[in-house]
């Protein structure tokens, strides 16, 4: 397996600019997903990886081979795209060994290795069948298992689950994991479903507008994001968001306030920050919980009851629509009135330029 390098990497169709200078490492056996909301750049990024698509600008480094000019075939990666792309007269047998009969491995060596993925993938009773006769996970075993056999030094992954329903992406997910788990293999993974991510990725690059917006791991991201942008999108419900004004500003903690939230103190940097500036506090859903005298005061809009928890929609004071997910079934009505306790260690603020002023960790 191999670890990869991205050196400000550029693409351009024109004068349109696509991916904005990218800088990332990846090692060796590391699970790393792309994401984003669409049109953000991560399957351009990947197909360049592919060599699919010409790099503008900068280097890419796979192992330690400079590939920027290497043909997709001689780059050891190979890739699960988002359509099948099966062939229906074949068999699943021969669809999994297609690359490495065209590549003339001996008949022997191609069986073991068909086989060995087979057996990984536990579809060692589907060989005879052809795709027709499969259902869409079972499709996406064979795409997958097409991959494994060529030995790549780097899986590349483009929205691979994308065409399931919900039950089968959950059950797919799972198998994807086990199969990172079993090969240890360098895994590079797209989607637009941040739950995938969060739930895959040992490291996850969150990009919009062709630029990296951060990078860490999912707990990382989801505890201290670094602007707004990255706040809302990752975790499900996204934060709720709404204007404070500063209050009090102390040596760790910025005092905040409005006509929606009664006064809060949250731990913060607060270097340039006074009395009177304008700022966004977030919240996350589940960080709510209902208290006689909670900060965040609303009128229920809409009540979802899924057992285990409850989704209250909530229109503040201002008319700004906030999400809160309470433990248990809570007995709620639409149009009455509800207050919400915040907890301040869980909130986050932003500056105007979006940027979260995050307390240093202790």
């Amino acid at each position: 397996m191999a670890g990869l390098e991205l050196k400000n990497i550029q693409k351009s169709y024109g004068s349109v600019e696509v991916i904005k200078g990218v800088s990332l490492s990846i090692d060796d056996g590391e699970f790393v997903v792309f994401v984003g909301p669409s049109g953000c750049g991560k399957s351009t990024l990947l197909r360049m990886i592919a060599g699919l698509e010409d790099i503008t600008g900068g280097e890419l480094f796979i192992g330690n081979k400079l590939c920027n000019a290497v043909e997709p075939r001689d780059r050891s990666i190979a890739m699960v795209f988002q359509s099948y792309a099966l062939y229906p007269h074949m068999t699943v047998y021969d669809n999994v060994g297609f690359g490495l009969k065209l590549a003339r491995t001996p008949k022997d060596v191609r069986d073991q290795k068909i086989r060995n993925a087979a057996k990984i993938l536990k579809m060692e009773h589907l060989l005879d069948r052809k795709p027709g006769q499969l259902s869409g996970g079972q499709r996406q075993r064979v795409a997958i298992g097409r991959a494994i056999v060529r030995q790549p030094e780097v899986f590349l992954f483009d929205e691979p689950l994308s065409n399931l329903d919900a039950a089968l992406r959950v059950d797919m997910r799972m198998e994807i994991s086990k199969l990172h788990q079993t090969l240890s293999a360098t895994m590079i993974y797209v989607t637009h479903d941040q739950v995938e991510a969060m739930t895959l990725a040992d490291k996850i690059v969150v990009l919009d507008g062709g630029v990296v917006q951060q990078v860490g791991s999912p707990i990382d991201l989801y505890q201290r994001p670094t602007n707004l942008f990255v706040a809302g999108f990752i975790g499900s419900p996204k934060m709720n968001f709404v204007e404070v004004v500063v209050e009090a500003v102390n040596e760790d903690n910025i005092m905040v306030g409005s006509k929606d939230v009664a006064r809060l103190g949250v731990p913060a940097t607060v270097a340039g920050v006074k009395v009177g500036d304008t700022l966004t506090l977030g919240i996350r859903p589940h960080d709510l919980s209902p208290a006689t005298n909670g900060a965040v005061v609303g009128r229920v809009s809409l009540v979802e009851r899924l057992g285990n928890e409850t989704i209250v929609n909530i229109e503040l004071a201002s008319g700004i629509p906030w999400l809160a997910v309470l433990d248990g079934d809570q007995a709620l009505r639409v149009g009455e009135s509800i207050a919400l306790a915040a907890d301040p260690a869980k909130a986050i603020l932003f500056d105007r330029t979006g940027q979260a002023l995050l307390a240093p960790i202790a």
